[in-house]
Formats: structure tokens, C-alpha cells, sequence
């Protein structure tokens, strides 16, 4: 049984963190701590509200849940899924037509349940979901807008929000459905393609997103890029890889061109980690430069992606003492005993969107937020690959 009360490590975390490898795992005191506060519950003010950042947490839970087998874990995804699905398989606090990619990360969830338990209400939210995807606006390309509101924009972020469900779903109930994974490979063909870094030293750090009209007020003229690379639409970007590549047939050619695009952007990536932190910079086109800093949920993704990246075989193992090193140094940074024993979660942006100008400025104005689900699932996520790795 979950323990009510959390035993905190963190003095021994922050001389090395391999200390964790002992009990309770920082996995596990991060999930713990979603499940005494009840941060993914479903609701908001009391009534269904569908989030991306619900979802996140939830597929952090189920990691954790594989490597524990405690029960708690699933019996909180559960509760809190059930907030917002209908015993006719609805979902509540969805609109179809609005489009919006970033409702869709909570269908793995769904399938997962579904499962789990065999219950049909789960399959039919989930197909609900799925169904967007068949209607869902694309630009001339082929790739969806990142929302109704944003035409023809694609940003890196919905990669994660619509890709590993898609693959997932078109796994588990219709694996045949060869087009489906043709259609998933060329999302991430077209982002990589157009989302380029003009940097030569800075190749395979994808720019936010890009806009195949070329009129969003970001939009380079000639190519339609935005101005910066974000590190969480990146980070966004290598999970949906490494995830995407546990359903994604390995016959099909996608699985190659896949790995490939891994290969070059963590590489990319790898090359970008700041020497004095060993993390990495919010706005990675601009290393250094006044009022930018180091970020914490960019620098899980990454860590995660990368990890889980090297033990399926998809990355080299040169990036394990990278990586691994990196973990360490953001425990020390961004984790934080609290006073109701569990722990705080630190120094993770709230937000970054392509809504206004997508410049520089507007990425370092934008605030911190404690304890962000956008950060502490994926810390939770790359503890998990961590603990994997070293323990």
C-alpha cells in the first residue's frame, strides 16, 4: 500500500542522486506526491475539465504503477478519469470541433483503462478521440493545425499531444491500418523538415513550430518557421519519438525514419547542454543571453527521451554519462522537500505558446509555475528511465 506519509531523501539527492536507488524512489515520491494532492483528478473548480497536462501525469502514474504494482496508482488514474468520461463512453468538457490537438494526450489513458479493465465506456472515449483525427484541419501538406484557431500552423507540442495515441490506438485495434502509420510518420517528416534551424551550429534544435501560409505574425516570410527554439516543444518532440516507436511496426519504414530524426535532434540536443549546469536553456537558440535561463521540464524531457532512448537500443550509449549526469544536477536544482511530505517541483515555465509573437521576449517574460504538471510528469517519467539505467 502507498504510503501516506512520504520519507524525503533529497540531502543525499543533491551529493549524488544515485542515492535514490534506494527506497522510496524519487519516481515514486513524485507520483506519490500527485496522488496526496490530487493534482490530476479530472476536474477544475469542482467540474470536468479535459487537460493535456491530466493526461501527462497520468501516463506518469502508469509508469510508475509498471515498476511498483501498486494498486494505488491505477485506482487514482481511474477515479480521476472517471470524472470526465460517461458510462455511454462520452467525454465531457469536449468539443470536436474546436480541434484542439493538446485534448487528445489523454487518450492514452483511455486505452490504457480500457485494457486494464475491459470496461467498453473507456474504448468508446477513446475512439470519440480518434475521431477527431479523421475531420481534424491539416495544411495543404498533410499536417494537422496545432488547433482551429491557428490555421495551418503545426507546432512541435502537438506532436506529443496526438502521435503515441494515434500509434497506440491504430496498435491495439487496427494494427493493419498501414496508412495510419504512414500518416503519423509524415507528421514528424514535415515538422522536421520545416522547423528548421538555419544555425549551423545549432542543427537539430527545430525551431517552436512553422506555418505552411507563411502570414502568422512569427512566420518567417520565406519559410514560414518561427523565430526560436523553445525547449519544451522539443522536448514535446523526442518523447513523441521514443513513445510513438513502442507501437509503430518495426517493418515499417516509418520505424527507420523515426530513429533517424531521434539520432540527429538529440545529437542536437546533447551538443546543447550548458557546461555549467549540464541542463539546458529555455530559449535554446539563445545560450547565455541576458534573462534567459535554465529550465526544468525541457531538461526532464530530455533526459527521459534520451534514456529510454538508449535502453530500447533506438540512441548510442555515449549520451548515458550525459544524461545521467544530467539528472542528478536537476534534482539538485529543481526538486524540494514540502511541509506535507511530499516533494515541490521547481523552475518549470508555465506556459509557451505561438499565439503572439514567438520571439525571444516573449518566451523569458512568460512566469514559473511550482509544481507544473507539464514538469513533474516528465520528472516523474525520467526517474522512472533513470532508476532503469543506474539502480
Amino acid at each position: 500500500m502507498m504510503q501516506t506519509t512520504i520519507i524525503f531523501l533529497l540531502a543525499a539527492a543533491t551529493v549524488n542522486a544515485a542515492s535514490q536507488c534506494t527506497s522510496p524512489r524519487l519516481s515514486v515520491q513524485g507520483a506519490d506526491t500527485i496522488v496526496l494532492r490530487d493534482y490530476a483528478n479530472g476536474l477544475r473548480d469542482g467540474a470536468p475539465f479535459i487537460t493535456y497536462e491530466h493526461g501527462v501525469a497520468w501516463r506518469a502514474l502508469e509508469m510508475v504503477y509498471h515498476a511498483t504494482r501498486d494498486e494505488a496508482y491505477v485506482d487514482h488514474i481511474t477515479k480521476s478519469v472517471n470524472n470526465i468520461v460517461t458510462e455511454e463512453g462520452g467525454l465531457l468538457d469536449y468539443n470536436l470541433t474546436y480541434y484542439t490537438l493538446d485534448d487528445v494526450r489523454i487518450g492514452e489513458t483511455l486505452i490504457y483503462l480500457n485494457k486494464n479493465t475491459g470496461e467498453a465506456k473507456y474504448k468508446g472515449a477513446a475512439d470519440l478521440l480518434r475521431s477527431q483525427l479523421q475531420t481534424n484541419p491539416r495544411n495543404p501538406e498533410g499536417g494537422f493545425w496545432h488547433r482551429s484557431t491557428y490555421p495551418n500552423q503545426m507546432w512541435l507540442d502537438g506532436l506529443y499531444m496526438v502521435s503515441p495515441f494515434y500509434a497506440h490506438h491504430t496498435a491495439v485495434y487496427v494494427p493493419k491500418n498501414i496508412t495510419a502509420f504512414d500518416d503519423i510518420t509524415k507528421q514528424f517528416e514535415l515538422t522536421h523538415t520545416n522547423c528548421v534551424n538555419h544555425n549551423v551550429s545549432q542543427t537539430g534544435l527545430l525551431k517552436h513550430g512553422y506555418d505552411s501560409s507563411h502570414v502568422a505574425v512569427w512566420a518567417d516570410a520565406a519559410t514560414g518557421e518561427s523565430p526560436e527554439c523553445w525547449d519544451r516543444a522539443l522536448g514535446w518532440y523526442v518523447i513523441a519519438i521514443v513513445d510513438v516507436l513502442d507501437y509503430l511496426p518495426k517493418s515499417h519504414p516509418g520505424f527507420a525514419i523515426l530513429k533517424s530524426i531521434l539520432a540527429e535532434t538529440m545529437a542536437g540536443i546533447v551538443k546543447a547542454v550548458d557546461n555549467d549546469s549540464k541542463l539546458w536553456w529555455l530559449v535554446m537558440s539563445q545560450p547565455g543571453r541576458a534573462k534567459n535561463y535554465i529550465e526544468s521540464s525541457g531538461s526532464a524531457m530530455f533526459i527521459y527521451a534520451a534514456l529510454k532512448g538508449i535502453r530500447n537500443g533506438y540512441l548510442a550509449e555515449d549520451y548515458l554519462p550525459t544524461m545521467t549526469c544530467a539528472y542528478e544536477a536537476l534534482v539538485e536544482k529543481s526538486v524540494s522537500e514540502a511541509s506535507d511530505g511530499g516533494i515541490n517541483w521547481n523552475g518549470t515555465v508555465s506556459v509557451g505558446s505561438l499565439s503572439g509573437t514567438g520571439d525571444f521576449d516573449y518566451y523569458v517574460s512568460v512566469a514559473l509555475n511550482q509544481n507544473d504538471l507539464k514538469g513533474l510528469g516528465p520528472f516523474i517519467m525520467a526517474s522512472v528511465e533513470y532508476e532503469k539505467a543506474v539502480c
